[in-house]
């Protein structure tokens, strides 16, 4: 019995200690000029390609921060350019990515009938330095393809900014 208590005590020395969980946390956001900066040059790459789009920006919580329409862009672009940026930061990954993962055949086609959950071209998660900071939505350019260039050149107007 001895040996046992002894044995116990002797781990007990040699474990690090537990390590109380830190009671809050600390987040990275864009700010609103960061993210108006983001939609205009996502706007200006659309409209050089001949493109009329909407586009969104949201923070790491999917919460709105900028959505731009052009004027002739679709009534629906505004809707999905918000869906498809909170679909990127709600799933942490680029909406073309997750359209793939989710096709038809796949054990995870469900999500697309989540509701706000738009698998398609467009929304494209915004990080810099390790860390999230929220996503870009682009809709009405012909194709995903398009609407993902877009949302590329929207990203890389800031991206110098957030990484400082």
């Amino acid at each position: 019995m001895k040996l046992k208590l002894a044995a116990l005590i002797a781990a007990c020395c040699v474990l690090p200690p537990a390590v109380a969980a830190d009671a809050g946390y600390a987040i990275r956001l864009m700010t609103p000029e960061t993210a108006l900066k983001a939609a205009l040059a996502g706007q200006a790459a659309c409209r050089k390609a001949g493109f009329q789009v909407a586009i969104a920006v949201v923070d790491r919580t999917g919460q709105v921060q900028v959505v731009l329409r052009d004027r002739f862009a679709g009534m629906h672009t505004p809707e999905a350019a918000v869906d498809k940026a909170w679909t990127a930061a709600s799933f942490k990954m680029d909406t073309t990515a997750l359209a793939k993962a989710t096709g038809a055949a796949t054990a995870s086609s469900g999500i697309r009938q989540m509701s706000r959950v738009l698998a398609v071209g467009g929304g494209m998660l915004v990080e810099a330095g390790g860390a999230p900071y929220g996503a870009i939505g682009v809709s009405g350019a012909p194709s995903g393809e398009n609407d993902d260039m877009c949302a590329r050149a929207a990203i890389d107007a800031v991206i110098d900014d957030l990484n400082l």
